[in-house]
């Protein structure tokens, strides 16, 4: 007969369910013992040794209803352990989920933030330029449609462009070349004949007005404050001003 065999190293019931309690309550404590950066999950593995050392104290009761129950309830205690683990693991794995759910809400609201400034900027612009333009608008100078407005608004033109001359000379060679009409047209003198007649308030022709032409001015010899001014022009070349003429010219 075998070792194994003999009657006095045999184990009875109770000492198997000792051994099979203490096992598996030691196990638990080692495998919560193991959870990394979990105090809380230590502190209930120290528990749980604790209990295992005074087990087999426990189990070792006469009948096998003792030791039941005493593995039951280590089981028990086991199982709450491993719930409250498993709860501050889910506590601790949803602290990231928050702190990027409250980032991203973060984000959006600075976005929004710049979206109503930007909007707002723009606005501010538009109504700036249009400020800007209908004081402008107001500034500029309006002018009647007659010799006295083209006059004067020749003359602004004029002094813009540093042409020389004034008001006076200018109403003076209108009258006398075409007495305010700018429609008026000379059919019979050499020009004409030439083919090229002289046109408008101060009777230019179309060469003269061609080169001495204000950009700006509208590109017709009939046109009254483009007459005057290209007319001026012209003057200014050939007699320093147009005050200074006093006859055709």
């Amino acid at each position: 007969m075998t070792a194994s065999s003999t009657p006095g190293n045999r184990l009875k019931k109770s000492h198997k369910l000792s051994i099979a309690g203490v096992t598996v309550v030691a196990a638990a404590a080692v495998s919560l013992s193991l959870v990394p950066g979990n105090a809380s999950a230590d502190a209930e593995a120290k528990k749980v040794s604790a209990s295992v050392s005074t087990a087999p104290a426990a189990w070792n009761i006469a009948n096998g209803s003792g030791q039941a129950s005493a593995v039951t309830e280590s089981l028990t205690n086991q199982s709450t352990i491993a719930d409250r683990v498993a709860e501050i693991h889910a506590k601790q794995d949803s602290a990231p989920s928050t702190a990027t759910a409250k980032a991203d809400a973060k984000a959006k609201a600075d976005a929004k933030e710049k979206a109503a400034a930007k909007k707002k900027a723009a606005a501010k612009k538009r109504a700036a330029e249009k400020s800007k333009a209908s004081r402008s608008a107001e500034r500029k100078p309006t002018y009647a449609n007659n010799l006295n407005g083209w006059i004067k608004e020749a003359l602004s033109i004029m002094k813009k462009e540093k042409i020389p001359g004034t008001y006076e000379g200018l109403h003076r060679n209108i009258i006398r070349e075409s007495s305010g009409d700018p429609r008026a047209i000379n059919n019979w003198d050499i020009n004409a004949k030439n083919g090229v007649p002289s046109i408008g308030l101060l009777q230019v022709i179309k060469p003269t007005f061609d080169t001495y032409h204000v950009k700006g001015t509208p590109n017709s010899q009939y046109h009254p404050v483009a007459n005057i001014v290209a007319a001026a022009n012209y003057a200014a070349d050939r007699y320093g001003t147009i005050d200074n003429v006093d006859s055709a010219y």
